[in-house]
């Protein structure tokens, strides 16, 4: 959050990088202390199509690491010669990024194609590629992007067990909020399980506590019918304090949300 703030106080915009590594550094270091392999003789590695307003987020935790000897407060790069890229890529830091990614769909499509030829080349004996795995980490604001569902069809039909989408639903994208007439997280649980058969969605662990309480279904329910547009709405106002306002404030809610 400090390399995006110090950045954003000198020349051009950096959009929403503080909300996506935010919304998604819990998955992201389980998945680089838990699930992603490295290239080794037993294993050719995976491949991480990293979401690319994630990218200052990476940059810290390998800076914390060690792992790189960039300066990551030279946030965007004054030069080619020194800082980090502002998004992954690997012409500017071959020894950090394995993909171009970023808000336009890139990441998906490449994630698809990638995946099938992993495939093609197990089938046809040129490489053993059977245990890698391709992780396509994208915002729910990139699914609108043509480029990011327009080779889903082929992941379905080639049956791409090797490919999986995480898609962050931040409610944001690169220039403001997602839609805010619709769900988000809803339209994408959709067209996956439509297309592919199957999905996962999940809130969190830290709702898991509070849902188990809501024995009648009816915080489900006001999540369900609750829009995007709504969710922000209480993001930005001041919950209220006293009990008389507080119920005021949860009956409007209420009615807002039965609509």
């Amino acid at each position: 959050m400090a390399m995006v703030v110090r950045a954003n106080r000198g020349e051009g915009d950096l959009g929403g990088h503080i909300a996506s590594y935010a919304s998604v550094g819990t998955l992201m270091e389980v998945g680089f202390n838990q699930f992603w392999r490295a290239p080794n003789a037993e294993h050719g590695g995976d491949l991480i199509y990293i979401q690319g307003h994630s990218s200052p987020g990476v940059y810290a935790r390998a800076f914390w690491k060690a792992a790189s000897a960039r300066p990551a407060d030279q946030f965007p790069p004054r030069s080619r010669r020194q800082g980090v890229s502002s998004y992954p890529h690997p012409k500017l830091m071959p020894d950090f990024w394995q993909f171009p990614t970023v808000s336009m769909g890139l990441g998906p499509i490449q994630g698809i194609y990638q995946a099938r030829f992993l495939k093609y080349l197990h089938a046809r004996g040129i490489a053993e590629t059977e245990k890698r795995k391709v992780w396509v980490f994208c915002g729910d604001g990139e699914m609108d992007e043509p480029e990011s569902l327009g080779a889903i069809g082929m992941a379905a039909r080639e049956k791409l067990d090797n490919l999986i989408f995480v898609v962050n639903c931040n409610l944001q994208r690169l220039d403001g909020p997602v839609r805010g007439n619709g769900k988000s997280s809803r339209s994408s649980r959709a067209y996956f399980a439509v297309r592919l058969e199957r999905d996962q969605g999940d809130l969190g662990s830290y709702w898991d506590p509070l849902l188990a309480r809501d024995t009648d279904g009816l915080l489900r329910r006001v999540m369900e019918e609750t829009v995007d547009g709504e969710y922000q709405n209480y993001k930005a106002r001041t919950a209220p304090t006293s009990a008389s306002t507080s119920s005021a404030s949860i009956r409007s809610c209420w009615n807002g949300c039965r609509g």
